[in-house]
């Protein structure tokens, strides 16, 4: 069955990679992200290849930016029937760096932008008593490490927001939290801390391909409707983390 399934952070990394994975599978995509260049070049490569897909510029940070996206998704395909919300950011620092203005950056795009994705589609999903809302986590939000501390904390709520709206949707609507191990992305070009950044080049050395986590998240779609996946921890099996 073909759905209508809007992704955040679809330029590159996990998004994109879903994007492409969910189109060859037919279902009907709106990528959003910041990049419209490279939003538009997605699109028309899914659509050389047979897909159904379309892009709007998001910022995840803005209540009024995400609202507008699912507007346009559902003008261009009809209801929304999947949101993945995956934009996210990871400026890793020690606390005692004070790099302040990076963690309020991770707090609203990864924190808000999540809760920014929900409060855009829930209303007509209850209405409609359907839906799915899939959110990207990380193994960060299950063990918290040296540098890490804030972008664990917003991995970790993550995790409790997505709890708490499974249990209070019911069977209405499923709720699936993707937690990706250490993958290919451009998450870390947001290191801007050089002790981070160095420390995690030797730890994205057994990274797996985005490709990996985009299956997880098709899997989760295609479960039947009686079915939630409520979490699925994908990470490389070199890596002990």
């Amino acid at each position: 069955m073909s759905k209508v399934i809007l992704i955040t952070g679809a330029s590159s990394g996990i998004g994109e990679a879903t994007a492409r994975l969910l189109a060859a599978e037919g279902h009907r995509i709106v990528l959003c992200a910041r990049r419209t260049e490279r939003l538009v070049a997605i699109v028309a490569e899914i659509r050389a290849a047979g897909g159904k897909a379309e892009c709007c510029v998001v910022d995840v940070t803005r209540l009024d930016s995400v609202t507008e996206a699912v507007a346009f998704a559902e003008e261009v395909f009809g209801p929304l029937d999947v949101i993945v919300n995956n934009a996210g950011v990871m400026p890793l620092s020690k606390l005692d760096a004070l790099m302040v203005d990076e963690w309020n950056q991770m707090i609203d795009v990864n924190i808000r932008g999540v809760l920014h994705g929900i409060a855009a589609v829930l209303p007509g999903m209850q209405a409609r008593g359907s839906g799915q809302v899939i959110n990207i986590s990380s193994i960060g939000g299950h063990a918290v490490s040296p540098t890490a501390a804030v972008y664990c904390a917003t991995k970790f709520a993550v995790g409790a927001i997505s709890e708490g709206l499974r249990q209070e949707v019911g069977a209405a609507i499923r709720v699936t939290v993707i937690s990706p191990g250490v993958t290919t992305s451009d998450l870390a070009e947001s290191i801007s801390d050089p002790v981070a950044r160095e420390a995690m080049r030797g730890f994205r050395k057994d990274a797996i391909p985005a490709a990996a986590i985009a299956r997880a998240i098709s899997f989760a779609v295609a479960q039947p409707a009686d079915v939630d996946v409520s979490e699925i921890i994908v990470r490389p099996t070199a890596s002990p983390y």
